[in-house]
């Protein structure tokens, strides 16, 4: 017996004309635009993965030989990475928190339904720019101002984490629900007494799992800033790679991922229980 004609299926909605024009055109150029990049991006060159991989070979055969050769892994100094993934995460923590110092006030006075337009629109291209510059750029200009070490890592973390941070929260202070603001209000409260009671309750979960993502983020970064002499984990990988010690740039890789992984997973139990 075949259904009734109202529990019919209804066709899947479709587009208009000028949706899938606009579709075919974005797409099209997106293809287009990786037709132009495939030669200077030189992705010609890779099938030389394959046919010339000794080099490759040889790093491979160092980088896994302490999961390969148990004395190797003994062998390893693995309290030195240790102390310095923590010397990592120690500048993520302070970068971070520093970040959300500058992000809170920049990210009040960026959002279009707490700031006027004169305040709002010079605040967000003062994001932009700070979002442009490197997290390397940055490094090194505070390299240059206070000397290598940690404390330059912490301040190119504070300064990049932060443009982004405010962004985002800015973002979602621009989605709350307008009906706690107004309660706040109508009761002759002031401007600050509206975003304190009205704004901050509603964004404070959302805020939190901002900076818990860009605190995994610059954990990440963070190694990275070693590279070029901020202190942490970095230097110390980038020290085995230039001496050829390849079995020493696994273990500190393992160091890494384990560190990051745990982090990953602290903060997921922190987001679960705040949403």
């Amino acid at each position: 017996m075949s259904a009734p004609a109202s529990d019919a299926v209804p066709p899947p909605p479709s587009k208009p004309i000028s949706a899938r024009a606009f579709d075919l055109l974005l797409w099209g150029g997106v293809i287009a635009l990786l037709v132009v990049s495939f030669k200077p991006a030189e992705i010609d060159k890779f099938p030389q993965l394959f046919t010339d991989a000794s080099k490759m070979q040889g790093f491979a055969s160092g980088f896994f030989s302490p999961f390969i050769d148990p004395k190797a892994f003994m062998a390893a100094d693995w309290e030195l990475y240790i102390g310095k993934m923590w010397q990592t995460i120690q500048m993520a923590l302070w970068g971070t928190a520093l970040a959300i110092v500058v992000a809170i006030p920049l990210g009040l006075l960026g959002a279009r339904n707490i700031s006027p337009w004169w305040i709002q629109q010079p605040v967000r291209r003062l994001l932009d720019l700070i979002r442009s510059i490197p997290d390397l750029v940055v490094a090194l200009i505070f390299i240059t101002a206070v000397g290598l070490g940690p404390f330059a890592g912490v301040m190119a973390l504070m300064f990049n984490t932060g443009g982004v941070l405010a962004k985002l929260f800015a973002e979602a202070v621009e989605s709350i629900d307008k009906g706690p603001v107004e309660g706040v209000r109508a009761t002759g409260a002031v401007k600050l007494a509206e975003v304190v009671w009205g704004v901050i309750p509603q964004v404070a979960p959302l805020w939190t799992s901002y900076a818990l993502y860009r605190f995994e983020s610059s954990s990440r970064s963070a190694t990275v800033l070693g590279l070029i002499g901020a202190g942490g984990v970095g230097q110390v990988l980038l020290d085995s790679i230039n001496g050829f010690q390849y079995d020493q740039t696994g273990c500190i890789v393992l160091v890494i991922v384990v560190a990051v992984s745990l982090i990953d997973l602290l903060s997921q139990i922190i987001r679960t229980r705040l949403l």
